[in-house]
């Protein structure tokens, strides 16, 4: 079962190693964005089953993008995980506030990566 995520990161490297873990062991299609802008224009355009989101990004951040799909009738049911170098405690208390799936903590091993991503979406097989 093929899914279609969107991958927000302003950090190419980042964006290249999730990209290809995804599609090379998963075999998912994944669309990439460098923004917070930029996810929210795809993600306003494109089928999506899911959205791994970068708290941390110059302009708009991760967590204002957020804001912005739940705020938008054609994106609100797109499920969204965050990516996040530091997850301290006070900043977990924020994020389980949020209507998110779950995190995903830099760095991460990309060998375990796409069971990571099933886990947080439910996409068990």
């Amino acid at each position: 079962m093929s899914k279609r995520v969107l991958v927000v990161d302003d950090e190419p490297d980042i964006r290249a190693v999730i990209q290809g873990c995804l599609e090379d062991i998963a075999g998912w299609e994944v669309l990439t964005a460098n923004s917070g802008e930029q996810g929210l224009q795809i993600a306003g355009t494109q089928e999506l089953d899911g959205i791994l989101m970068d708290v941390s990004m110059p302009g708009m951040g991760g967590l204002e993008a957020l804001q912005k799909l739940q705020e938008n009738a054609s994106t609100e049911t797109i499920p969204v995980a965050l990516l996040t170098a530091k997850a301290l405690t006070e900043e977990r208390e924020q994020f389980a506030s949020l209507t998110i799936v779950g995190l995903i903590v830099k760095p991460f091993d990309p060998m375990t990566l796409v069971e990571q991503v099933a886990s947080v979406f439910g996409w068990e097989s």
